[in-house]
């Protein structure tokens, strides 16, 4: 029997803060070209073609962000506008909800960084295999540093392809993170997942079923634009939004996980950009009109005027527009809290 065909289903989404002032509200990162020439977004849609194995993706977004996806995506895929940002159960529920009972969907954020594509491709085919018999499947990202910004999935006895969930950890202080690196078992939760639309709605009825039954009338309520389908507005408002982890991963009797070696970030901050990019021999990198001088693994990005860096380590200087930011690499996540982030 041939292998499941397999359609993407790609979350956008986001409030653009954690990569302020390069990334803002209404242009979020994925779709901005932070790693390489394509942006976020087109390198996603771009791992998803291959020849047999994927079909054309469906995007859930809102209505905020469609602009941006009819210019990178052209017309060929699905778009799914939420009514609500109603975070990541309900979004995958309207794709599940609205695509046939049997496709196997692989559902992937439209932000994160993947260097090494064709891992990916392998990962996703076994996934694929897992979801055709009803496994509720997460990618395990392999942990190659004692993260504490990272959910971790604690792996359990070996099926074929992939193996069962032990549990789902929440992200663990740095003591925890560095024995779960020691003892081994344990993987990263990078936010890819693969079901089949029937199997995860039957889950999803079972766990939340007000949500299950509101995401149906929404879709059995909508109605298509061209190749964007606008579900109803009323049934989805009532929805009390929730992760997919908490509505049907951390409660399923079937989660499974496969391996994934590929590379992956998912662009959390500017830490996390500095290091997906290639660096020259003492970890530097520029865009723009920079100049470094006994530096290390420092960060320079301007769109306009010189940027001159002397004697300083894990320093990241972002200039865009009239925007400047400047922060140690270890402040990179608290980016978000500045007034200038939270009312761009």
């Amino acid at each position: 029997m041939s292998p499941p065909r397999i359609t993407p289903v790609i979350l956008c989404g986001g409030s653009g803060t954690r990569l302020w002032p390069r990334s803002r509200k209404p242009k979020p990162k994925p779709f901005l070209p932070l790693v390489g020439e394509r942006t976020m977004f087109e390198a996603t849609l771009d791992r998803c073609i291959d020849d047999g194995t994927f079909t054309n993706a469906v995007i859930v977004a809102g209505s905020a962000h469609v602009c941006h996806i009819a210019e990178q995506a052209g017309d060929t895929p699905t778009v799914i506008v939420e009514p609500a940002a109603k975070n990541t159960a309900p979004a995958i529920g309207l794709a599940a909800a609205l695509l046939p009972t049997d496709a196997i969907m692989l559902v992937c954020p439209s932000d994160h960084h993947i260097a090494e594509p064709d891992a990916f491709v392998a990962a996703a085919k076994a996934a694929a295999k897992l979801a055709a018999d009803d496994w509720m499947v997460a990618f395990g990202i392999a942990a190659v540093r004692p993260e504490t910004g990272y959910g971790y999935i604690r792996t359990g006895e070996p099926i074929e392809g992939g193996n069962r969930v032990d549990r789902f950890v929440e992200k663990p202080d740095l003591e925890t993170a560095e024995r779960f690196l020691a003892e081994g078992g344990h993987a990263w939760n990078g936010g890819i997942f693969a079901f089949r639309a029937g199997a995860f709605m039957d889950e999803l009825a079972a766990h939340r079923p007000d949500m299950a039954e509101a995401v149906r009338q929404a879709v059995a309520g909508g109605r298509y634009d061209g190749q964007t389908f606008h579900p109803a507005p009323e049934p989805f408002a009532a929805i009390e939004g929730e992760s997919v982890d908490y509505a049907v991963m951390e409660n399923t009797r079937r989660a499974a996980v496969v391996p994934a070696d590929m590379g992956w970030s998912d662009i959390g901050g500017w830490d996390a950009l500095r290091d997906a990019r290639p660096g020259d021999e003492a970890g530097n990198r520029t865009i723009g009109n920079a100049e470094l001088v006994d530096c290390r693994n420092v960060l320079v990005e301007t769109d306009g005027p010189r940027v001159s860096v002397i004697g300083l380590e894990d320093v990241i200087v972002v200039v865009d527009g009239d925007e400047v930011l400047v922060t140690t690499a270890a402040g990179a996540q608290r980016v978000g809290k500045l007034s200038g982030a939270a009312n761009q």
